[in-house]
């Protein structure tokens, strides 16, 4: 997850895919589901070991 940008969206990448820009912990587990990963859910995304925060962790949205 990239740090969050002037409008407070968040670029997600996969693998090095770029899967779409988050505004909420939601709109990742939708891109991680898109991407192949079901089961994923917003309280996955948030207590997630295997994804990077940059910028600040899940609960930072705001520039």
């Amino acid at each position: 997850m990239f740090p969050p940008d002037e409008e407070g969206g968040r670029a997600v990448r996969a693998g090095g895919v770029r899967l779409g820009r988050a505004f909420s912990l939601r709109d990742v587990a939708g891109f991680l589901q898109t991407a192949g990963l079901p089961e994923v859910d917003d309280l996955d995304v948030a207590g997630a070991e295997w994804i990077e925060w940059r910028g600040g962790g899940p609960d930072v949205w705001e520039h």
